[in-house]
């Protein structure tokens, strides 16, 4: 596996990641033995950054990562976030970036992940009510005690990147990006210009990517997919159209259109490192080796003609939406 240095502050990884959100949260039950398989899998494929937060499962998934790393933990990079207080409903949002709150959830995630550090702690949301100077020091207290070894952020725009990286370098911005999503290429020139490298979530566009994609009312009822704007009436006949047409170009490469859209993302720039998530060895395979896949720029106008704006319908509904500032 090829890899890739998260912008200049950031730690050098895999140039394709996995992100571990899928096996406890948004996308219906999941079988926990092939999941820790598929990740033991990735591990042997050269796959060395991993992604998971409190909110996945409110450290189920810390601890399931953990156990799965364990023994190749000096070998990785681990990334975990920070941002929420639990409450009864899964889908209702209660932020909490407090520095006291950051300390609890990294002490917390320091005992899931079975682990002495944490190579990139992120903000999983900007919270209103703390300003992020004291987000950024607060991880920078970390930083200093040895117990988090690189700031990230997630969902925030360039005021607030430039407000923190004043506090303490921001070494990775991780927000959804994607051939369907391509909102954050506004953010490109800051993030160039401060050396913060780019981790698109959903870089399968929620698996649309996948071209295994099924009307929402066929998904379970606790996948986000049930309500997700594109994969409503109207959006979802145009986006099953585009990614038809994607798959036909990525026949011709000899290659899924899953393969495509990862190296498209790889192809936007050298501090691009995607983090598909996936419960099944072979999709993890077929994600991995996307990062063989090479583009010329005349592969890449072609596939900007068939999605030249991004996919049909917002990524969120208005209640998840973030705010950048």
């Amino acid at each position: 596996m090829k890899t890739r240095k998260l912008g200049s502050h950031g730690p050098e990884v895999s140039a394709i990641g996995y992100g571990a959100m899928g096996i406890h949260l948004a996308y219906g039950p999941s079988d926990e033995a092939e999941s820790l398989d598929t990740v033991r899998r990735a591990i042997d494929l050269g796959i060395t950054f991993f992604d998971t937060a409190e909110l996945y499962g409110w450290g189920e998934n810390e601890k399931f990562l953990g156990r799965a790393v364990q023994d190749v933990r000096d070998n990785i990079v681990l990334a975990t976030k920070f941002g929420f207080q639990q409450t009864p409903n899964p889908y209702e949002i209660a932020l909490d970036s407090s520095p006291e709150n950051i300390r609890k959830v990294t002490e917390n995630s320091l005992r899931y992940l079975g682990t002495d550090r944490i190579d990139l702690l992120y903000q999983h949301r900007s919270d209103p009510d703390v300003p992020v100077e004291d987000v950024a020091g607060a991880v920078a207290d970390l930083v200093r005690e040895g117990k988090v070894l690189h700031f990230g952020m997630s969902e925030v725009g360039e005021k607030t990147i430039r407000r923190a990286h004043a506090v303490q370098p921001v070494s990775a911005l991780q927000t959804e990006y994607s051939l369907f999503e391509r909102d954050v290429e506004s953010l490109f020139p800051v993030l160039r210009e401060l050396g913060i490298g780019l981790v698109p979530y959903c870089p399968l566009g929620r698996g649309f990517l996948t071209g295994q994609a099924k009307p929402a009312n066929e998904y379970d009822q606790m996948d986000i997919r049930c309500f997700d704007p594109r994969w409503q009436p109207g959006n979802y006949e145009k986006n099953v159209e585009a990614v038809q047409k994607l798959a036909a170009f990525a026949e011709k490469k000899d290659a899924t259109v899953a393969q495509l859209a990862l190296a498209w993302l790889l192809a936007q720039g050298e501090d691009i490192v995607p983090i598909p998530g996936t419960r099944n060895r072979k999709r993890l395979a077929e994600n991995a080796a996307a990062a063989d896949l090479a583009l010329s720029a005349g592969d890449l106008a072609e596939i900007d003609t068939i999605l030249p704006h991004g996919g049909f319908g917002a990524r969120y509904i208005d209640d998840f939406m973030p705010d950048w500032e």
